[in-house]
């Protein structure tokens, strides 16, 4: 017999489960003609997750809270519909209606809408970027130079960018800002698919490998406070994100390029999607002749991304990319003969060889207490070979017959990073907590000395032909590094949060080798010849700490700002490694300092998207060059590359786009039409130095007003971009060295001087066919982003003339 305390009890146990049941969301998914459409992506914007629907078109989502979610529901093809305030317990139908007439300009719409849904959010999988300055390059947004990686057009909404411009078809990327030096990137953490890919992450963060913008997806950027979940580099991070699997059985891309100066470049793709796993790869050749003699170039690239899905919880996945290329460098100038003519060459030996292998295992889990998990275990295998003449007298002639300078690398480090992440209600509001580990060791060798006497891209040593030759070192660098990091989003109210993070790193950096000090006197003869022998280690360990805070007071509109610590090791390899236009202090040091942002950033309505900000970068012991006598006896003036002092960088950033077809044209879903306008203006400030007349300069590489500007316009299936960028003079060393134009001896002192660039790019898509084609600096100025004091020049290196090229794309 049932009583009524059985009954109480029955309740008691039937309310969990009703509960539950009560916190889910279900649907089905059709087409207009009611057919159930299977791998229709299910995203909720409220949470930050997505699923997609089954074989019957169904999904269903637990949720732990009874609340009102937004969704988005898109399928290629079809257009994305959107619902709102959908309250857990609901069992809903989506129709989505299929798009007949698939212009360009239809696509570019659609991706649109899912950049600005899919953009760096609060939390992404097992990472946190709450509080933090972050910017996402959409790739096939771009109607760009592509096959070239032109990092102007690229970048070109991304803010305060410093960029190197080379003539090599973009085999190496070499951006900065704030300040910090661009060369080959080495001032940023960067990443591809979230592992690392320069030579050393601690004793030389050089990128020689570019990720090929033809395979890209999308470039997301972090500024400074990225040091404390990715590394303690002062730029933040830049991770290349190659393209996803398609959900299609297969698919292949075929891009063929020629242009100017005999470049020639093919990028041919395939993926698919069949059951469990999935695949995407490609192969990129390139070969070009340079716009200046002796810049003769030829890249081979390879990638392969391989994932498995065990379940709807469990994944794998495994890259594996190669690279190599062999560049011919045409070296620097002098200022006089930049200005007497910038296409000139007086270097005809000098070549630079790169071969890069990079390994990336990633378990991914998502557990069912709303936790994530992700093991990413990467390793690199590469080598990077330089020979030539490099006088510091760059006006001097290169004479075939006298032995040339080796420069040799190789570079073999693994790491693996663990993160574990748990979302959690604080008092009703979704907050979260972060953990990580990583681990990281490498051993480098860098070798130095004389190379042969040929004008052949010849990487064999010739000691024996030249036993005295003056810059002669071997050096083992084994690195060693451990990691703790942690973040928590304290969301204090639904549109108030509050994320404080720290970074334990313990490192161990080893130089371990010997170099030669040679004399001779003027008739040739060897008056000293001394091996130093070394083992140079540095211990260090230090906690980084950091805190950001976000404030969403309406839908679209987000006050943002944060400070952290940020720390920079110095590079045994750039120790050892002569250079007759530089000298490096022996007691050089590690950098340390602070960087924080505060800005506002959001979407007004459909029409306009904005991030307008200030910041500010503080060193201590910022290393840096000035001009000096070499203090090694020489009588020449070199870089004197070492500890300057204190220093301060800050400015305002802004971007803001602006959808004209929106505004003025609505109902015209086949017209685009939006403007955009880049700016960062800088300053800077040498506050304290022990360095002679160094105190109050200028800092190097912070030009006052850094701009870019656009427009874009496409009808069905035309699209065109128009840009033009802008920067003013910069000096590149702490003297703040004024420009010589009459210097016809060194190249390397002095300012880079104001200059203005414009690119024009257009694209015609039929059925299976794409036309691509454009002309970069139109305008043919003559200007130069570089003063180098080793590889490529030393001195000056011109950027590109007018460029044109073609592309021809066929979609299978």
């Amino acid at each position: 017999m049932t009583t009524l305390k059985d009954f109480r009890l029955f309740l008691f146990l039937l309310f969990p489960l009703l509960s539950f049941a009560q916190n889910k969301i279900s649907g089905t998914v059709t087409d207009g003609n009611g057919k159930k459409l299977v791998g229709v992506e299910v995203y909720n914007k409220s949470t930050n997750t997505k699923l997609f629907t089954d074989a019957n078109g169904t999904f269903e989502i637990d949720l732990k809270k009874s609340a009102s979610f937004d969704f988005v529901f898109f399928k290629e093809g079809y257009s994305i519909v959107e619902q709102n305030s959908i309250s857990t317990g609901s069992s809903i139908r989506i129709v989505l209606n299929k798009i007949n007439n698939l212009t360009e300009v239809i696509i570019r719409k659609q991706n649109e809408k899912l950049h600005a849904i899919h953009k760096l959010k609060d939390i992404e999988g097992t990472a946190i970027y709450a509080g933090k300055k972050t910017e996402v390059v959409a790739i096939d947004k771009l109607t760009v130079n592509k096959a070239t990686n032109n990092a102007r057009q690229v970048f070109a909404q991304v803010v305060g960018l410093t960029i190197n411009e080379s003539s090599d078809g973009g085999l190496q990327l070499s951006i900065g800002g704030r300040g910090l030096d661009p060369n080959r990137t080495s001032n940023f953490n960067t990443r591809q698919n979230g592992y690392d890919i320069s030579a050393d992450v601690l004793g030389y963060p050089e990128s020689y490998y570019a990720s090929p913008t033809e395979g890209l997806e999308e470039i997301q950027i972090v500024r400074g406070a990225a040091s404390l979940q990715y590394g303690t580099q002062f730029g933040g991070l830049v991770n290349f994100k190659l393209k996803s699997p398609t959900k299609k059985a297969f698919e292949f891309i075929t891009r063929n390029t020629v242009g100017s100066y005999g470049l020639f470049t093919n990028f041919t793709s395939m993926s698919g999607t069949n059951g469990k796993f999935s695949y995407y790869t490609f192969y990129n050749y390139k070969q070009g002749n340079g716009f200046r003699p002796n810049s003769d170039f030829e890249s081979k690239n390879y990638f392969a991304n391989l994932n498995y899905k065990f379940n709807d919880k469990t994944s794998l996945h495994f890259d594996y990319t190669y690279f190599n290329y062999l560049a011919q460098q045409a070296g620097g100038l002098t200022d006089a003969m930049f200005n007497e003519n910038p296409r000139q060459s007086n270097r005809t030996r000098n070549w630079f060889a790169v071969d890069w292998n990079l390994f990336a295992l990633k378990l991914e889990h998502k557990f069912n207490n709303n936790a994530d998990f992700s093991l990413q275990l990467f390793g690199l295998d590469a080598s990077r070979k330089t020979v030539g003449y490099r006088s510091n007298r760059v006006s001097n002639q290169d004479t075939e017959g006298t032995v040339r300078d080796l420069i040799s690398g190789d570079f073999v480090n693994w790491g693996a990073e663990a993160r574990y992440l748990k979302k959690y209600n604080l008092k009703g509001n979704s907050s979260a907590f972060l953990i990580g580990a990583k681990y990281y060791q490498s051993r480098n060798t860098g070798l130095q000395g004389p190379g042969s006497t040929g004008s052949d891209a010849n990487f064999n040593l010739a000691s024996e032909q030249f036993p005295y030759y003056a810059n002669q070192s071997n050096y083992t660098f084994p690195n060693l590094n451990l990691a703790v990091f942690g973040e928590n989003i304290f969301k204090l109210t639904s549109n108030f949060s509050v994320t404080p993070g720290f970074r334990f790193e313990k490192i161990r950096t080893q130089a371990e080798g010997s170099y030669r000090k040679i004399n001779l006197d003027l008739a040739g003869n060897v008056i000293l010849d001394d091996e130093q022998f070394e083992n140079n280690i540095k211990d260090r360990d230090f906690v980084l700490l950091g805190v950001g805070l976000s404030y969403k007071p309406k839908n679209q509109i987000e006050i943002y700002g944060n400070v952290s610590q940020n720390y920079r090791s110095v590079t045994f390899n750039d120790i050892r490694t002569v250079s007759p236009s530089q000298v490096i202090d022996n007691d050089i040091s590690d950098e340390k300092g602070y960087t924080s942002d505060i800005g506002v950033r959001g979407q007004l309505g459909d029409k306009v998207t904005f991030d307008a900000s200030i910041y500010g970068l503080y060193y201590n012991d910022k290393i840096g060059e000035y001009e000096r006598r070499n203090p090694n006896g020489s009588a020449a003036v070199v870089r004197y590359r070492s500890n300057i002092g204190t220093a301060v960088t800050y400015g305002f950033e802004t971007m803001f786009d602006w959808s004209l077809s929106k505004t003025f044209f609505k109902g015209n879903d086949n017209f685009s039409w939006n403007a955009f306008s880049n700016i960062a203006i800088t300053d800077s400030e040498y506050l304290k130095s022990d360095a002679p007349n160094i105190e109050g300069n200028k800092v190097e590489f912070v030009p006052l007003f850094n701009i870019k500007t656009g427009t874009g316009i496409g009808y069905k299936n035309f699209m065109t971009s128009l840009q033009f960028s802008y920067v003013s003079s910069q000096f590149t060393e702490a003297n703040n060295s004024k420009t010589d134009p009459n210097d016809n001896t060194y190249g390397i002192f002095g300012e880079i001087p104001a200059y203005y660039v414009a690119d024009i790019s257009c694209s015609y898509k039929w059925k299976m066919w794409k036309l691509e084609a454009g002309v970069t600096n139109f305008t043919n100025n003559n200007y130069f982003t570089r003063r180098a004091t080793g590889y490529p020049g030393p001195g000056i290196i011109p950027s590109d003339n007018r460029s044109f090229y073609t592309t021809l794309e066929f979609l299978f």
